[in-house]
């Protein structure tokens, strides 16, 4: 199939231009599927504070192409006619990539770590809510019913019998990521209603990025044939815990392969400090990569499964960034910010560029915590436009993201955050309608 010649205006999103599906001779029916299409040519220089609201009439929109990235299988395994599914990389009709493609940001991140001789090694956890099949969207979603005829009722984290009720569903999704070539390791019911984590093995950062990007389109198909909805929503039910998507992460010597976290006498190392100290002082100033949504800021909530501040401590689940009991080579981080929401490539660049700028800075980290996270203070941003600002004014990140994508970024952001207000919801209605 020839790569396709889109001309969009939308710069973060994924897209799947059906209408250029191609009819083979073997009746094989093409999808291609862009990791981004991102065509702003945008201004090369942020003033500080500056988040400019772009509209669509304000931005330019150059012709740019999708070229095809090769994967080991490309067959869609869920439709019974031969579907072909293609990621794309997004190239300027000159060959220049895309800055503002969210694969393009990781790839340019995972560049700065080669130069330094490293490689990072990431594994990531990702959770998502089993519910039934709601087309009313005014209507709060509900558990499904499983293969008892019931709906849960109460939470189940762990539990065998609960993931059985669904049995049928996890078969299928397993062997879609199979037949994917999806490196899926282990699934089990999280704290929430009908809520489920499936964590992937470790490996490389851009091709675990595809690999989730490719899952939750799978989990969402699969979901559909079982006449359920999969929603990786942040939060989609009240009084719930939120969906994440956790991020182990370590580096290794791109010659040696030795985890660089720690000494050859197996104590943590320098640059393993660092890399926590980064994450603590930028991960906030880049939480919109990976809390993208008006939503994304309900699930910061104390006691709630997710954290509220950027505390550290050793196989501590209520702060930011967990420190696993693990063997010196297998010294790792485990980023909990990020939420199942989030574009892979762009949560990953995110938490990979915060731990660089620690290592090169030298960035020292506050003390690890023991017990609850929730009796400090919370201080992350509580709402999208509180991130959106403070992304504006991460210069450090802005250097290593790509002006381009951080106007891009910000852009986009302000103009889904002035579209919700146009929303009222039936919170308002419930509580302001007759008592204002």
């Amino acid at each position: 199939m020839g790569s396709p010649r889109l001309n969009a205006w939308s710069p973060i999103r994924r897209v799947s231009p059906g209408a250029r599906s191609c009819r083979r001779r073997n009746s094989c029916r093409a999808c291609a599927i862009a990791a981004c299409a991102c065509p702003s040519r945008c201004s090369p220089r942020l003033s500080p504070g500056i988040t400019p609201r772009m509209t669509r009439s304000t931005l330019p929109i150059p012709i740019f192409i999708c070229g095809p990235i090769p994967r080991p299988s490309a067959v869609v395994p869920w439709y019974e006619e031969p579907t072909a599914q293609v990621i794309n990389d997004c190239v300027y009709r000159d060959g220049s990539m895309v800055g503002c493609a969210p694969r393009q940001v990781l790839r340019s991140v995972l560049k700065l770590y080669e130069e330094k001789g490293w490689r990072p090694v990431v594994a990531p956890e990702l959770e998502f809510y089993l519910v039934r099949i709601n087309a009313d969207p005014d209507y709060p979603l509900e558990p499904p019913i499983g293969r008892s005829g019931r709906a849960e009722t109460g939470r189940q984290a762990y539990g065998i019998d609960a993931v059985n009720e669904f049995d049928p569903l996890f078969e299928d999704i397993y062997d879609y990521a199979e037949a994917q070539e999806l490196d899926v390791d282990t699934l089990h019911h999280e704290s929430g209603t009908a809520q489920m984590e499936i964590n992937f093995n470790h490996g490389d950062a851009l091709e675990l990025a595809d690999q989730v990007f490719l899952f939750k389109r799978t989990v969402r198909q699969a979901a559909l044939r079982h006449n359920l909805y999969a929603t990786f929503m942040a939060k989609p039910l009240r009084g719930q815990p939120g969906s994440a998507m956790h991020l182990h992460q370590s580096v290794e010597d791109l010659v040696t392969g030795r985890n660089v976290f720690t000494t050859p006498g197996g104590t943590d190392a320098d640059l393993f400090r660092w890399h926590i100290g980064g994450l603590q002082k930028y991960l906030p100033q880049c939480l919109l990569m990976l809390a993208p949504n008006v939503n994304s800021y309900r699930r910061f909530l104390p006691d709630q499964s997710a954290p509220i501040n950027m505390h550290w401590g050793l196989d501590n689940r209520t702060v930011s960034l967990r420190v696993p009991y693990a063997s010196p080579s297998a010294r790792r981080v485990e980023n909990r910010l990020s939420g199942a929401d989030a574009n892979p490539y762009l949560a990953i660049a995110a938490s990979l560029a915060c731990g660089y700028l620690g290592m090169i800075e030298e960035v020292e980290p506050s003390a690890p915590i023991t017990g609850s996270a929730y009796t400090r203070a919370h201080n992350l941003p509580r709402h999208l436009p509180d991130a959106i600002e403070r992304f504006g004014r991460a210069r450090q990140l802005h250097e290593l993201l790509g002006q381009d994508f951080v106007r891009v970024l910000i852009s986009v952001k302000w103009a889904e955050w002035d579209a919700y207000q146009h929303v009222i919801s039936s919170w308002e209605r419930e509580y302001l309608l007759l008592n204002v």
